[in-house]
């Protein structure tokens, strides 16, 4: 820590420590330890008894509320949060106001907590991050739809992926199949479930390529699944800028060959996970998660089976995500790279959005997108901070450094497109969108035709399929190709 200097010496730190209990107590006490780095010089604590009293010869000066005041009248250079037990959201809501204040500001995490003796590295948690309580969805109305019954996840081995197969394990299904074309990922989740729910669900791990549609037919043929969740595709936005051939193979080829599977062998439901990226998308991924919504609702359109669509925000601790970016930066010392200062985005934890996949799929109201109630969205520039902070470093020691906005990065993102809502929220926490209309026969003939377009020629078809302004409804005659490929 840098302390401040004054004609060339060293000025011990001025704290005020918020909390007067045990751990406040431990931190005054490291502190005094330390006399050349830092001065404790008050306790902030809402136990009216303590007020007036002194704790090892430091005031207990009033309650949190009065930090304004307090900082107004004492020189403080840092600001210890020292309550572990305070709960995130007024957590969050502590250090909003330290920001506020311009207040430098560090947080202990537990009575056994030594970071000033050592600075040590602090595993902050998602729920911590999000700043509102977490999502709890109701499951008890999919338990009956899994509970006995034959599940297929593509993509078992990510990160949603893997949390959709633990959710899925504890509704008792009778058989889970684990589909993923990385066998290093796919083996670990295999040993993880089979450790914890060996004894009560049959766990099948198949190694295979969504590209692959003989092969994906061949193991829906063979397992003959109740319900699929494809978690399955690319989703890097700046690798998907540079191989935009890649993305379509994956997320538009692979999602039609997965649900058109699905409904040749009657599968009851299908879910897509999709993204809110794929809402007026502005990259090559955004745009072939579109194009993969599309050509699911198409499918829908041929068969009795639910199929359905979860668009995601931000999924905190996600592979390719920035927190574990940022983490790894944090424990290097820093920056903290973040691209624009005023770049927004709504945030959900795997688990919120494992649970909302499975909700999902035993809604079984149509071809519709469902889409988490996460509140409003958050600056990335906010959450690297709360991250430095939490993490138990000030921004002076930790600072952000701005790199700017990569390739198809948008300052926001929406959750649906205008006219797609409905008005209100039919299931708490959860937003449903209808269907838009769009041509089918336009994809249809990009699907079967892509691969003979260049790179900026196929790029330029993706964004005029997802564009376009005046669009053709979905009509019996244009998915004819479809119909015929699901009756095959």
């Amino acid at each position: 820590m840098t302390n401040k200097t004054k004609n060339n010496r060293k000025v011990a730190q001025q704290v005020l420590i918020i909390g007067a209990g045990v751990a406040g107590i431990i931190v005054a006490k490291q502190l005094k330890e330390q006399p050349a780095n830092f001065t404790p010089i008050a306790f902030l604590d809402d136990d009216t008894n303590k007020h007036k009293q002194h704790i090892i010869d430091i005031p207990v000066v009033g309650s949190i509320a009065a930090l304004d005041n307090v900082t107004a009248s004492y020189p403080i250079d840092l600001v210890v949060l020292a309550i572990p037990s305070l709960n995130d959201v007024k957590k969050m809501q502590f250090i909003k106001k330290c920001r506020e204040l311009q207040l430098n500001l560090r947080i202990i995490t537990g009575v056994n907590d030594t970071m000033f003796q050592e600075q040590a590295h602090i595993d902050v948690t998602m729920e911590q991050l999000l700043g509102r309580e977490p999502v709890k969805l109701d499951q008890h109305q999919v338990s009956d739809q899994i509970k006995g019954s034959t599940v297929l996840v593509t993509g078992a081995g990510g990160s949603i992926g893997s949390e959709i197969c633990r959710q899925v394990c504890s509704l008792q299904p009778e058989m889970l199949i684990l589909l993923g074309h990385g066998e290093n990922s796919i083996y670990a989740i295999h040993m993880e479930l089979r450790k914890a729910f060996g004894e009560q669900v049959r766990i099948q791990p198949v190694i295979a390529d969504i590209q692959d549609a003989n092969r994906i037919n061949e193991i829906m043929t063979k397992y003959q699944p109740n319900v699929v969740y494809h978690a399955a595709a690319h989703k890097h936005v700046p690798l998907m800028e540079q191989n935009p051939r890649e993305a379509v193979k994956n997320n538009v080829l692979g999602t039609r060959n997965v649900a058109l599977a699905a409904a040749k062998n009657y599968v009851e439901s299908f879910i897509l996970v999709s993204s809110d990226k794929a809402v007026n998308p502005n990259n090559v991924m955004g745009a072939t998660k579109r194009i993969a919504e599309m050509t699911v609702q198409m499918i829908a359109t041929q068969t009795n089976s639910h199929f359905s669509i979860v668009r995601f925000g931000n999924v905190l601790g996600s592979r390719g995500s920035v927190i574990p970016l940022f983490k790894e930066q944090i424990r290097q010392g820093g920056p903290v790279t973040v691209t624009h200062p005023e770049m927004t985005r709504y945030f959900m934890t795997i688990p919120e959005a494992a649970g909302l996949v499975i909700q999902a799929g035993g809604l079984q109201q149509g071809s519709k997108i469902y889409v988490l109630d996460m509140g409003e969205p958050i600056k990335i520039t906010t959450l690297a901070e709360k991250l430095i902070t939490m993490s138990g470093f000030t921004l002076q020691e930790i600072n952000i450094a701005f790199t700017g906005i990569r390739s198809g990065d948008k300052l926001y993102e929406e959750l649906m497109n205008e006219g797609e809502m409905y008005p209100e929220q039919i299931i708490p926490k959860v937003h449903i969108g209808r269907p838009t209309t769009f041509s089918a026969e336009s994809i249809t003939h990009f699907i079967e035709t892509f691969n003979q377009l260049d790179d900026e020629i196929l790029v330029q078809t993706i964004y005029d399929l997802v564009a376009k302004k005046k669009v053709l409804s979905v009509k019996q005659s244009e998915v004819t190709p479809h119909e015929n490929l699901i009756r095959s």
